[in-house]
């Protein structure tokens, strides 16, 4: 019984130590001489207030880790900036440096594409102040990646977040190894949002499928508000992680809690309309129109083949003279 036990050791303590090497994360391996181990808990894990999102990551999001957060499309850019967002302040609040800066990485061609984040939505929406987001652009991956690591070993900043477009070359499993190893060093997760981007091996030992959702009404002491819009609603699927119970959630962002909250299905009721329209081969799911009205032809129209009269030509088009 000894000798097997002390085997078992050995052989935990040598996939530790390549777990450490390969930038895996040692706390996901199973150490048959601990009760427990394997769960992210305590000091390890970043509580997101929602006891099932929690139990599907093992605990909570790790403090010491990359965490990757996709957005299926570019129509999803904005929740995943949210989200992005969401967790810094959540994260500066759980460090007790709310005054921390975030510094945020990205390419020019993202930033062209989904845009900044709204200096003054950061603060009433979020709880960052706008003077506290460092934004970083630049025009090569390469160059991205490179200031998220180095960054990542500051103890500053509240949080960094490095954000990719599609699948670009540079951000294969050796890279993400990398920035994996970065945050367990520091002791402090990485996030780095993907906008359109295709699940892919990567050292991240969670994924996160951010994509909008309704908001509820806006509460007021008289009731809700009809017609308001009310706190910043996001759906959550974790489709990397442990996968403990459900793996999809609807939250809600606190701002002057500084919380997550899980949305109850009776206030996405007051709210059913979609977010955004979907795309062009996919299902309507919009309201259903109302009474269609027909333009009649009205005089000078024509039917669908009709050559224009000579008096509509264009004028380059015309006949020309000569000499």
């Amino acid at each position: 019984m000894a000798k097997g036990a002390v085997a078992r050791a050995t052989v935990f303590a040598l996939r530790h130590q390549i777990a450490r090497i390969e930038g895996t994360l040692p706390e996901r391996l199973e150490n048959p001489l601990a009760a427990g181990a394997g769960r992210r808990q305590g000091s390890d894990a970043l509580a997101t207030g929602i006891d099932g999102l929690d139990a599907a990551l093992g605990g909570g999001l790790p403090k010491a880790a990359l965490i990757e957060i996709h957005g299926a499309g570019t129509r999803d850019a904005g929740a995943v900036t949210g989200f992005g967002l969401a967790l810094a302040a959540l994260l500066a609040a759980d460090s007790g440096s709310a005054g921390a800066p975030v510094l945020w990485v990205g390419t020019a061609e993202l930033f062209h594409e989904a845009g900044f984040p709204d200096a003054a939505g950061l603060w009433k929406t979020f709880g960052i102040e706008p003077q506290a987001l460092l934004l970083c652009t630049t025009n090569k991956t390469a160059d991205a990646l490179w200031i998220a690591e180095e960054a990542a070993r500051l103890a500053t900043p509240a949080a960094v977040v490095v954000e990719m477009r599609g699948n670009p070359r540079q951000l294969d499993l050796t890279a993400t190894r990398r920035l994996h190893t970065r945050a367990r060093d520091s002791g402090r997760p990485l996030l780095l949002l993907r906008q359109a981007a295709v699940a892919e091996p990567t050292a991240a030992p969670v994924r996160l499928v951010v994509s909008p959702s309704p908001s509820a009404l806006r509460e007021t002491m008289a009731g809700p508000l009809a017609g308001s819009i009310g706190r910043p609603a996001f759906t959550v699927a974790v489709d990397k992680g442990s996968h403990a119970g459900p793996r999809q959630f609807t939250l809600e962002w606190n701002r002057d809690e500084r919380r997550f909250e899980e949305q109850r299905r009776d206030e996405r009721a007051k709210n059913p309309l979609p977010v955004v329209s979907v795309p062009r081969h996919g299902a309507d799911i919009a309201a259903a129109p109302g009474k269609v009205l027909a333009f009649g032809r009205g005089r000078g129209s024509r039917a669908a083949g009709d050559q224009p009269a000579r008096q509509e030509q264009p004028l380059d088009r015309g006949p020309r003279r000569a000499g």
